[in-house]
């Protein structure tokens, strides 16, 4: 019995600082890459050209900007449809991935995000209203076009899914449940959205094109040239932004505190 060992005094040991522990993790697959910031810059060139050409062509062929009810104040409509549906919407969809932000609160880029998606809405309610405006104005029936329905549903959507993203993930009383049950159908929505958005911008595109310039559509004049190549930018832009999305290496890990307790409390049950 003197020979039998007594209780030992060493404790095992035990990970100390958890959170740290997963955090100093998951900072090693935070290299920031090459690769997505030529992918990211690609992107910001591409949105800047929609920006440059949609401005151009209003301007220089359907001459130039007003708000007065005429024809002028309906060019406003391609040009806000373009920054927020399209640009601003795009650009606010990818911000989680720039590798910069990771190491950053994700509340601050919640905001972030919100205030992007807010900022691109309310550009494309201005644009419904100038086209409203306009059509008011000139006795011109409202939502006759498959173009007009599509745009009108895809804006509804997004109010949706903005208010919906509010309430799940920036107001402190949602649930852990109710936010992870609404991420997968936020994130499907918002390329969905952005789906409709490239949809309306170009059918948009044509629609105007085949009412103003009519039968010498068909010859191609410089107008038509341009205004197709808006079309292909904006196209281009949408594939590269849905290129972003796609990679999962891009995506931003879980590194705030909310998601690494989940990993805690999972580990011990």
């Amino acid at each position: 019995e003197q020979n039998r060992p007594g209780p030992s005094n060493t404790i095992p040991l035990l990970p100390t600082r958890p959170i740290q522990l997963i955090q100093q993790f998951l900072a090693d697959t935070m290299r920031p890459s090459v690769f997505f910031y030529l992918t990211y810059a690609l992107c910001v060139c591409l949105g800047l050209l929609c920006l440059l050409f949609v401005t151009y062509w209003n301007s220089h062929w359907r001459g130039g900007f007003s708000w007065d009810g005429s024809a002028l104040q309906f060019n406003w409509h391609p040009v806000l449809m373009v920054s927020g549906l399209v640009v601003l919407y795009g650009n606010a969809a990818v911000v989680y991935r720039a590798p910069f932000t990771w190491k950053q609160k994700k509340n601050t880029w919640k905001l972030v995000h919100a205030g992007l998606m807010l900022l691109a809405l309310l550009l494309s309610i201005l644009g419904l209203c100038a086209v409203f405006d306009f059509h008011s104005g000139s006795h011109i029936p409202d939502l006759y076009s498959l173009h007009s329905w599509v745009g009108i549903c895809t804006v509804v959507m997004f109010t949706f899914q903005w208010v919906l993203g509010l309430a799940g993930f920036l107001f402190p009383c949602s649930t852990t449940w109710f936010r992870s049950t609404l991420k997968p159908v936020h994130v499907w929505m918002g390329k969905a959205i952005l789906v409709l958005s490239l949809t309306s911008c170009i059918s948009g595109i044509n629609e105007k094109l085949l009412l103003t310039l009519g039968e010498p559509y068909n010859s191609l004049p410089e107008e038509a040239k341009f205004a197709n190549s808006l079309g292909i930018l904006t196209v281009a832009f949408g594939l590269v932004v849905f290129g972003i999305l796609s990679r999962n290496k891009w995506q931003r890990p879980d590194t705030d505190s909310e998601s690494v307790h989940l990993l805690l409390n999972e580990d011990n049950t």
